[in-house]
């Protein structure tokens, strides 16, 4: 039986890989021209939405969204949410409908394929780098003047399996008070459970999550930062607490 959970394990991985890449060759000539200027964006991420849904769907993942609020259309957020699956960015991507780019590890963009469209869209950090980390700030800006939201999983990696939510970055939350928009908690339950970073482990079957109240940022200044920080972090572990999760 044992053998068994293991040969199905390494197929999971497999058509997870394959379902990642097939979509990408299918829509190419299309990504391509959705990526030539910044002001098509919208077009790119409709298209992201879909190849998601199509990788989620191909898992076995039955998804459920909770909304205590739902983002308004044409208006800035800072999404964050608990980083534990390789399933993050498609769960991301299919609960949030408005625009947004992910501010994500640079080391992503090796990936073949998908690096490609990754490291053009999405804004790459590297984290042992003071000036990297200076440079997400002004390309951040950017995008916000021009009407895009921003995610990021404010842990700034993935914590070992028996932790259950690490200490948050700063990025996020100076970035939002800068910016005066409000930060959007998203809690997922299940990803570590459905499809976690261990290669033997995964299954199919259900997959919340929950986008909470959101915390606005509006008079607040840069000395506020840590208290908003250890708000938000306060929200997403008292909802995996709540829910058993470990």
């Amino acid at each position: 039986m044992k053998i068994l959970k293991y040969i199905f394990w390494i197929f999971y991985r497999i058509w997870f890989y394959i379902l990642v890449a097939l979509p990408i060759i299918l829509f190419f000539p299309i990504l391509i021209i959705s990526i030539l200027k910044e002001a098509w964006y919208p077009l790119f991420f409709k298209i992201a939405r879909i190849w998601a849904r199509i990788i989620l769907i191909g898992m076995g993942f039955k998804t459920k969204i909770e909304r205590e609020q739902t983002p308004e259309p044409n208006k800035s957020y800072m999404f964050i949410a608990n980083h534990t699956s390789m399933a993050d960015i498609m769960f991301m991507l299919v609960a949030v409908k408005n625009p947004f780019v992910f501010v994500g590890k640079a080391e992503l963009a090796k990936i073949p394929l998908f690096g490609f469209f990754y490291k053009r869209t999405c804004i790459l950090v590297d984290r042992s780098s003071e000036r990297s980390r200076k440079a997400v700030f002004l390309r951040a800006q950017r995008r916000l003047k021009q009407g895009v939201s921003i995610c990021i999983f404010p842990e700034g990696m993935v914590p070992e399996e028996h932790i259950l939510l690490t200490e948050f970055k700063d990025g996020a939350f100076r970035l939002a008070i800068n910016h005066q928009i409000p930060i959007v908690p998203i809690t997922f339950l299940d990803n570590k459970k459905r499809f976690s970073y261990t290669f033997f482990s995964g299954s199919p079957g259900k997959m919340r999550a929950k986008i909470h109240k959101f915390l606005p940022t509006e008079g607040l200044t840069t000395k506020d930062t840590k208290t908003i920080n250890a708000k938000s972090r306060e929200v997403i572990l008292n909802h995996l607490s709540s829910n058993g999760v470990v």
